[in-house]
């Protein structure tokens, strides 16, 4: 698993993977295995996500308020279980529906492995 925040100069946590990929190759991982890694990518801060999972909105463009490490221990149970459990995630902030798409991804083809 890999948590890296999608700061100002990343477009999108596409970009992202693609750098992590580039660097993966250059230390000689396969992409069968590369495929294996959940990628957790929060827009600008993890704490956006944090004060979405706990108080239901944020606002992806303004970093989100610091917290806990409780808090963020709380609401990153919450989220796997809200992607394990396959809820609806529509409403989520396009960062956070990505990261769990991508875990539902990887859930998948491990079942079908």
């Amino acid at each position: 698993m890999v948590w890296a925040d999608c700061d100002d100069d990343c477009p999108d946590s596409e970009a992202l993977k693609a750098l992590f990929w580039e660097e993966a190759q250059r230390r000689g991982i396969r992409r069968e295995d590369f495929d294996r890694i959940v990628f957790i990518f929060p827009k600008d801060r993890l704490e956006n996500w944090i004060e979405y999972l706990r108080d239901g909105k944020t606002n992806e463009s303004e970093e989100g308020p610091r917290v806990s490490n409780r808090e963020a221990a709380d609401a990153a149970r919450k989220l796997a279980k809200q992607c394990r459990e396959r809820k609806p995630i529509d409403d989520l902030p396009p960062s956070l529906k990505w990261s769990c798409e991508n875990w539902r991804a990887l859930s998948d083809r491990m079942k079908s492995s």
